[in-house]
């Protein structure tokens, strides 16, 4: 392509368009991208990627160290687990599981496991993999068991949806109020802007985690699962929204008496319509760090409460309640799998953080 075409392509091109070109050459951004969409493909088909019931427990399976697949034997390729054996520590009286390569275990695509609606639409038992025959002990622990016998990987991969879920829902409930409030404060100014901002003054002066913290131990423990997750999504989003909104307030101050904006008024906009069609998309790039950096936070905090005993309460199943397990060194020291629930949420912070460093460039007209 010659250089001048190459200058017409891009005088021609949409801001959409240009974004993305911006976009992918931060390749850490993309690598992230990637990432993130595979943890929320995850997080859509949990129950099928889920080996075993999260949910079940069985003492016998008490810490079973993690197995690995093999891929092949003696007649070739042939994907297998080894059965597990049951042997009495002398010493600890403990019950240790070992891999018996006597006993071979098909591991099969689409075999049947426990019932579960897929997507929310449909009942099925279709899992992506599983084994065929065995024992009650025997079963693909992949990241082994905790101390009541249920399948980490499993949990971890069911933790990941609803973690994932509370992070979205917090953060678009907060990008809504920040950009309402903070439109309307620095849009209309006087006494409005003054009532909001001391609002959020007084949010802001409230320590984030003690305010979490007596918000989520004020929930009734009568409450079923969905109440307390929903409750915990709303505490949340109670502090979130105000650092956005302080962003989209200065824009919005420097931006009203801009020429587009008075020709707008003058032409008989609506408010509404100044504010999403006009001033916004002038700043997109101030929102789109904002909200990168503000779902990590979101996961974070939700894992933290519920790590805490404070946030999600069992049975339901999130990172936080995962490494509540990993709290008693005494317990880590016999089974150091219980610290992998922690991989998922530094990988998932990290990815958003680059993606938006790398949106954040794309955005910026003047990149």
């Amino acid at each position: 392509m010659s250089a001048t075409a190459a200058q017409d392509r891009w005088a021609e091109a949409t801001q959409l368009r240009l974004t993305w070109w911006r976009f992918r050459r931060h390749r850490l951004a993309v690598v992230s991208l990637f990432i993130i969409v595979l943890f929320y493909l995850v997080a859509a088909f949990a129950d099928f990627l889920a080996i075993n019931d999260p949910h079940a427990t069985d003492a016998r399976r008490s810490f079973i160290p993690p197995q690995s697949i093999h891929l092949f034997d003696e007649d070739g390729f042939n994907p297998h687990v080894y059965g597990l054996r049951g042997v009495r520590d002398r010493q600890t009286f403990q019950l240790i599981y070992t891999p018996d390569p006597n006993r071979k275990l098909p591991v099969r695509l689409f075999t049947r496991g426990y019932t579960y609606n897929l997507l929310g639409l449909f009942e099925t038992d279709i899992h992506l993999i599983g084994i065929e025959g065995g024992q009650r002990t025997d079963g693909i622990f992949l990241l082994g068991t905790d101390q009541l016998g249920r399948d980490l990987f499993s949990r971890m991969i069911v933790a990941t949806r609803v973690s994932l879920s509370i992070g979205l829902a917090g953060v678009t409930l907060s990008l809504l109020l920040g950009i309402i409030l903070g439109g309307v404060s620095g849009l209309y100014g006087g006494w409005v802007d003054t009532l909001i901002q001391r609002v959020i003054e007084v949010l802001r002066s409230i320590p984030t985690i003690p305010l979490w913290m007596g918000l989520a131990a004020a929930l009734p423990n009568t409450w079923s699962t969905t109440q307390v997750y929903f409750a915990i999504t709303i505490i949340i989003s109670l502090i979130g929204w105000t650092d956005l909104a302080r962003v989209v307030r200065g824009r919005f101050l420097s931006l009203r008496e801009e020429d587009f904006v008075v020709a707008a008024e003058l032409a008989g906009a609506s408010q509404g319509r100044i504010i999403f069609r006009h001033m916004l998309p002038s700043f997109a790039s101030h929102i789109i760090a904002a909200v990168s950096l503000a779902l990590p936070a979101m996961i974070v905090s939700e894992t933290a409460l519920s790590f805490l005993g404070l946030g999600l309460r069992p049975p339901a199943i999130s990172w936080g309640i995962l490494l509540q397990d990993a709290q008693n060194i005494q317990v880590l020291a016999n089974a150091p799998w219980l610290l992998s629930a922690a991989v998922p949420v530094i990988l998932v912070i990290l990815a958003f953080n680059f993606l938006g460093d790398g949106l954040r460039d794309a955005a910026d007209p003047y990149g």
